[in-house]
């Protein structure tokens, strides 16, 4: 199991994204058109700093920065040995059927005997309190023999929660991405402090802030072509994920976001863009 603290990339671009689109909202008119090119910046589609929900002593930290992940693919783990040895005991436990065998025959036994004790009754052979004897005997038996099934059914319980105590000691990753920072070494302890930052690249999001002048005119599922400011780069359709629908007041702006297929990540997080938004459906 892993604690993931999600960041806010935005709350730090947002000015950096207001710079961007300044130039394209100081220039676009009141009425500007659907193909005005305007500016972008790509950024990492979900970015997360992966601790544990437990605290320890890092045994092992499995990748570095730079290295790309699977999601559920385990990074880091912590020291385990009580964790492992509680498991295997609680296995033993849930495993053990002697007591439920060595009950169930008991309580067999004790039935049969206070059947017999019930004919030897009506013949006269015992007397009544011998009867009794027997059949309190019956139930005592059937009620030990509950009490076992039910101590199995809670060491199977007991399993279920070493396993889980087990697995916590293992840091998992929530998403396939890349690791850009590595903060911890094995042997640092393990508490408030995050072991990895991980970041998805494959879809990239790009932010766009617009001049409210163009609210109307852009919904969630256009198209549009964007172009990353690196050298080689072609442009790539992009697609509207998510419109604001709040008009910011003190800059009469909205932002939008795009997001942009990048396998293989072959484009990197943090570049600066141009968009160009197709004509949407009337």
């Amino acid at each position: 199991m892993t604690r993931i603290s999600y960041s806010r990339p935005l709350c730090g671009l947002l000015p950096g994204l207001l710079l961007l689109a300044c130039g394209s909202v100081a220039a676009a008119p009141a009425n500007s058109r659907t193909g005005d090119i305007l500016g972008c910046l790509l950024t990492p589609a979900a970015e997360a700093e992966i601790g544990s929900p437990v605290v320890g002593i890092l045994e092992q930290v499995l990748v570095d920065r730079g290295d790309s992940v699977r999601k559920g693919q385990v990074i880091a783990r912590l020291m385990n040995d009580v964790e492992r040895a509680a498991a295997s005991a609680a296995t033993q436990r849930s495993e053990n059927r002697a007591e439920v065998a060595a009950a169930k025959a008991a309580y067999e036994f004790a039935q049969r005997k206070a059947e017999r004790a019930e004919e030897l009754l009506l013949q006269n052979f015992i007397s009544p309190q011998a009867r009794d004897q027997a059949v309190s005997e019956a139930e005592v038996a059937a009620m030990r023999y509950a009490q076992a099934q039910e101590q199995r059914m809670v060491a199977r319980e007991d399993l279920s929660v070493a396993h889980a105590q087990l697995r916590q000691r293992s840091i998992t990753a929530p998403f396939a991405g890349v690791v850009v920072e590595r903060y911890l070494q094995p042997g640092a302890r393990v508490e408030d402090k995050p072991v990895l930052k991980l970041v998805q690249l494959d879809p990239l999001h790009a932010e766009i802030v617009l001049p409210a002048t163009r609210f109307a005119s852009l919904r969630v599922g256009q198209n549009a072509q964007l172009s990353p400011e690196m050298q080689g780069a072609s442009p790539i359709q992009a697609r509207i994920s998510r419109v604001d629908a709040v008009i910011d007041a003190a800059s009469n702006t909205f932002r939008v976001r795009l997001v942009l297929p990048n396998p293989g990540n072959r484009i990197p997080s943090g570049l600066r863009c141009q968009v160009v938004f197709e004509e949407g459906p009337r």
